[in-house]
This record gives structure tokens, C-alpha cells and sequence, in this order.
């Protein structure tokens, strides 16, 4: 079927929202490796493509690119589809706390240590959300941004994993990540697959893993408005700042002027409604910190969101 180069219209379900996309058929061979890298969609997800008068969002995946390709261009609808939503696909882990809707959302670029400090909430109690894109729904609810999902595949450095959490017992590979969500993790059912319910934002922390298994006890402040703004804005464009390999087309095309703007909007609104931490240090210890914080804000951020 690999070569096979017939196309079929596949709706994709994403946090509640359908995506109507034209692409090979191929990708129904691909969907088990692609869906976990899709935010807030199933494997079961992939299905016939709801009627074009429906309202679902349209997509479209030309012949020719490689299963990797086609993932960030679904990636790349997927984001447009959402922040016509006021719905932003950021670059995040996210965690909620054990049957409550408290969820704290942990921000960085690549090898900042999110996944690290995410494992360390898990030995608290905290449950995966997102593994590394989360859906954050920017509408006004009660002043407090909701998590509605994200991406189920918690990929990590087999490294640094190594060094802080030996007792996860990762065998040694040639290969540099692994994703925790395929690894037998009994003993840690935090990461046992993502908890996919929603829940109110209580803390959004900016983190930064220190490399050595020495850090001291760790360090965390409030970002200002501005930096908290960028911040989020570099993390919601996170989908399109990538290159196809098979294809001249890029991906930020895929926000005009007018969505560009839309998304700065919301962005400057989360840093109005939200503060931002930054915390730096071992990921125990900033695991620590971050629960302190979700803690702390929690009776407040409740209040608002009723």
C-alpha cells in the first residue's frame, strides 16, 4: 500500500475540532506513528472526512513527501485551524494534578529540561497532559487560559534521563531520544499515557535544567510582561518553524498577516492574565518549586475561573 498513490479525504479530530484534509492514502499506514505527535488526537481519531459542508477546517497534503514531512504539514494545519479558534498549539509540557483541573504548563526551547522537571511532578502525582505540544484555549474564562490537550508522545534525552533518573531504568542505545510513552514505566504511572481531560492553567513556569548532577537547591522568579509575551509567542509558533524536506513550501505561510496578528493578541493577553516564572536548577528541585507555585495560585486561579 507504501506505494500506493491514490488519495482519500481523512478527518482528523483534534481537541474537538475536525480537520477535512485531502492527502495520500498512504497516511492511514503512517496514522499510529504520526497521531502522537498530533495535539489532542487519537489514533482512533483518523476516519472519513466529515461532509465539505460541515465546517470543518480544510487541509491539504500534496503527493511526494515522506511520512516525517507529512506530519509537520498536518502539524502546520492543525495550527492554523486552532488559532482561528483563539486556541494556541504551544511548545510545552503540561501537567495536571491527580483528579483535580489544576494543570501547570512548563515552557522552553528544545533541551531546556521540561521533560526532566515533567518526571519529576510525575514522582509527585502530577499526570502528563501534553509531551510536548499543548493546546491552550486563550478565551476568556474567567480571566484563567484552560489546557484541552496536546500531543501524546513525551519524548525525551536519553542522557540527561540517565544522569537525573536511574531508576527508570532506560537501557543504553545508539539512538539520542526516546519517547517515555512506549517505555515500560509501571512503577511510574504518571507517564502511563497523557490524561487528556482539560484544566485551568495554575502556573506557567519558563524552565532551565542546570547540567550538573551537583545544582544546588535552585532558583525561581517572575518573568516580566514582556519576556513572559515573547515567551509565548515563540512557543505558539513552534509548529511552523520547521522545514520540509521533500518540499519548497514553507510552513509559515500558513499564517497571514491577519492570523500573525491574531495570535500576538493572545499572546499578549495570556502574559496580562497569567504570570510567567522562570526556574532554574536540578529537576527534583524545580519540580518542587513548580508544585509550590501551582499551590499558591490555585485557590485564586479557581476562583476566577468560576
Amino acid at each position: 500500500m507504501i506505494g500506493d498513490r491514490s488519495r482519500q479525504s481523512f478527518g482528523i479530530d483534534s481537541g474537538g475540532r475536525v480537520l477535512r484534509v485531502e492527502a495520500p492514502a498512504v497516511l492511514a499506514v503512517w496514522w499510529p506513528r504520526i497521531a502522537p505527535h498530533l495535539p489532542a488526537v487519537t489514533l482512533r481519531s483518523l476516519g472519513p472526512a466529515p461532509p465539505a459542508s460541515s465546517g470543518a477546517a480544510v487541509g491539504f497534503v500534496p503527493d511526494g513527501l515522506g511520512e516525517a514531512d507529512t506530519r509537520r504539514l498536518l502539524n502546520a494545519h492543525l495550527h492554523r485551524m486552532h488559532l482561528d479558534q483563539d486556541v494556541l498549539c504551544v511548545h510545552s509540557v503540561a501537567l495536571r494534578h491527580g483528579g483535580s483541573r489544576r494543570v501547570v504548563v512548563l515552557l522552553g526551547g528544545h533541551g531546556a529540561g521540561k521533560t526532566l522537571v515533567a518526571l519529576g511532578l510525575a514522582e509527585r502525582g502530577w499526570r502528563v497532559v501534553s509531551g510536548d505540544v499543548t493546546l491552550v484555549d486563550c478565551h476568556d474564562h474567567g480571566s484563567v487560559p484552560v489546557v484541552v490537550g496536546g500531543t501524546r508522545a513525551v519524548i525525551a534525552r536519553r542522557g540527561p534521563v540517565l544522569r537525573w533518573f536511574p531508576d527508570l531504568r532506560l537501557t543504553a542505545a545508539d539512538i539520542d531520544t526516546v519517547d517515555l510513552d512506549t517505555v515500560d514505566l509501571s512503577h511510574r504511572p504518571g507517564l502511563l499515557g497523557p490524561d487528556l481531560s482539560a484544566g485551568n492553567v495554575v502556573a506557567v513556569v519558563a524552565v532551565d535544567v542546570d547540567g550538573d548532577p551537583r545544582a544546588g537547591i535552585g532558583k525561581v522568579e517572575v518573568a516580566d510582561r514582556h519576556l513572559a509575551a515573547s515567551v509565548w509567542l515563540r512557543a505558539s509558533g513552534h509548529l511552523l518553524d520547521r522545514v520540509l524536506e521533500g518540499n519548497e513550501m514553507a510552513l509559515r505561510e500558513f499564517e497571514d498577516v491577519a492570523a500573525a496578528r491574531r495570535r500576538v493578541t493572545q499572546v499578549r493577553a495570556l502574559a496580562d492574565r497569567m504570570p510567567m516564572h522562570a526556574a532554574w536548577g536540578a529537576p527534583r528541585r524545580i519540580a518542587a518549586l513548580v508544585e509550590h507555585l501551582s499551590a499558591s495560585s490555585a485557590g485564586s486561579g479557581q476562583r476566577r475561573a468560576r
